[in-house]
């Protein structure tokens, strides 16, 4: 069994665990689907913004993959919902996690390395680190295309930071933070010897349980403690 202090590296999601949003993947999906012609109020809305809700974490193309079907209109949404975060990103709604800094700061002062990922694009991933002076806070951050194109609930994020960073010499060194069932799947598949989640996002602790989850914290701030 891997002790807690034996982790080496940690992988944080970033909205929902890092980074507050307020229910900007909502907003910005309203501005998607209606790229689309799906009309608001309508039923259509209505069952696909549930699926968004349910699969919070998720790369976003694969998601207006599984919405649309046709991959022209998966991408012509994906362009309209990376487009409308972007902008509210830009007009300052977006902030950190109440003690998510200190704690990234925390663990890399005791020697771990953090690494932060996103079901987003690049081009989304880099406004928010952006917007929040992050570009520096550490040493890599991932989108799903860094890893092959495949976000969560695939593993390959997770592994993709162990594999760029060296940082840990086994799986069992991984610890996985998230707020959503997927980020529980993802740090389950790939081996992680911790997989926490938080309840400053989208799911409730049930949720991250069922999913994996083996760990569940009020907030990442209380991450450092767990890993002591």
């Amino acid at each position: 069994m891997t002790l807690h202090q034996d982790i080496r590296l940690v992988v944080l999601d970033m909205a929902g665990t890092t980074v507050a949003d307020g229910g900007l993947v909502e907003r910005a999906f309203a501005a998607a689907s209606a790229e689309l012609g799906v009309e608001p109020g309508s039923p259509d809305h209505a069952d696909k913004l549930a699926y968004v809700r349910a699969t919070m974490g998720e790369s976003k193309i694969s998601v207006f993959r599984h919405l649309f079907g046709d991959e022209d209109k998966a991408r012509r949404a994906n362009a309209a919902f990376e487009k409308a975060y972007g902008e509210l990103v830009d007009g300052g709604l977006v902030a950190p996690v109440p003690g998510a800094r200190e704690a990234i700061e925390e663990l890399q002062g005791g020697g771990r390395t953090v690494v932060l990922t996103t079901g987003f694009a690049r081009v989304t991933q880099d406004a928010i680190l952006d917007a929040l002076g992050w570009r520096d806070l550490v040493p890599l951050t991932l989108c799903p295309a860094d890893a092959g194109g495949r976000g969560r609930p695939y593993p390959d994020m997770v592994l993709t930071a162990l594999l760029r960073t060296s940082a840990a010499d086994d799986v069992r060194e991984i610890a996985v933070a998230g707020d959503t069932s997927y980020d529980m799947l993802s740090g389950v598949r790939a081996g992680a010897g911790l997989v926490a989640g938080v309840l400053t996002g989208a799911h409730d602790a049930d949720a991250l349980r069922a999913a994996g989850a083996s760990h569940v914290l009020r907030s990442v701030a209380d991450l450092p403690g767990v890993l002591t």
